[in-house]
């Protein structure tokens, strides 16, 4: 596909790619998705104006160009979440691109993106969150090997961690100490309390493990020693709410949204809560409450007398 792009614009993507990389923090996954959306977008044009399109063709970019290129998508059946991430990127880009070569940008910026239903997180309850630590605990005929599931979901819950930040926690973290300086999505480093029964977990793990923790060694280890791999404890989650009959949706990232569902629900702000997710907008975090508010309502629905 990149080979019906022009050199000058492969030569500006990879530019814009390496600023984000560099200067705005993006990580490596949305770098990488980043250089897809866009590497369709160029290509699409190439196709649809008949040929190689150097620089000064994007500038001639029009609002039906940009409306051929969303319908091409959606006929191929493009979901309009992803299809509104694209026109993101491409967004992007082409302020980047109209900076630099000094033309207007409009038709690409004022192209609408489609309208979709935004997802609401799937937390757990309460009591479902320690019936998952409970079951894990259980699943495992190693003692060290419970020990450390339990670990790791102790910290998804009760710290709001990332799985991956989990598990890219090292021996220089242990004992685990009163708050954590946690590196997020794209180096954004924010400080996450370590509540007393995660910092006992850890502990139990460390006691039983018997692999030796040098400060660079990773914290979480697989049976053989090297770090542990997110599918081990997805795995043991998905054991979990097999045994506990519940959905689907009941994956490590939920418990992430259980911690930030729970704080809510006890009176937490808003903005403490943004803080300790490491979310950019504060809109992101605003998705749990309207989980808190329709969580009242069913419980309203189930317990409210009716004539």
């Amino acid at each position: 596909m990149t080979l019906l792009i022009s050199p000058a614009c492969r030569d500006a993507l990879q530019r814009w790619l390496d600023g984000q990389r560099a200067l705005a923090g993006a990580a490596d996954n949305t770098v990488t998705a980043y250089q897809g959306d866009l590497t369709e977008f160029l290509a699409f044009i190439t196709a649809h104006k008949g040929g190689p399109q150097g620089l000064g063709a994007l500038e001639r970019i029009t609002v039906s160009d940009m409306r051929a290129w969303m319908a091409r998508a959606r006929a191929d059946g493009i979901a309009a979440r992803s299809l509104a991430r694209k026109l993101s990127a491409v967004r992007s880009f082409y302020r980047w691109l109209a900076a630099r070569e000094g033309f207007e940008p409009t038709a690409v910026l004022s192209t609408r993106a489609p309208k979709f239903r935004r997802k609401l997180p799937r937390p757990l309850a309460e009591d479902a969150a320690r019936a998952v630590i409970d079951t894990v605990e259980l699943q495992s005929r190693r003692p060290w090997v419970a020990a450390r599931d339990v670990a790791v979901v102790t910290l998804l819950w009760g710290c709001g961690l990332r799985i991956s930040e989990a598990l890219a926690l090292t021996g220089a973290d242990a004992p685990l100490p009163a708050t954590l300086r946690i590196s997020g999505k794209g180096g954004k480093e924010r400080v996450v309390p370590v509540l007393p029964a995660a910092r006992d977990a850890i502990d139990g793990y460390l006691r039983l493990c018997p692999h030796p923790m040098r400060p660079s060694d990773p914290l979480f280890r697989g049976v053989r020693g090297a770090a542990l791999s997110p599918r081990v404890i997805q795995g043991a989650m998905a054991q979990a709410r097999m045994q506990l009959g519940l959905p689907a949706t009941a994956t490590p990232h939920a418990l992430r949204h259980s911690f930030a569902t729970h704080l809510l629900s006890a009176g937490g702000d808003l903005r403490a809560i943004q803080e300790l997710l490491g979310h950019a907008s504060l809109s992101t975090t605003q998705t749990y409450t309207a989980v808190d508010t329709a969580r009242l309502m069913e419980i309203y629905d189930r317990t409210h007398p009716r004539a």
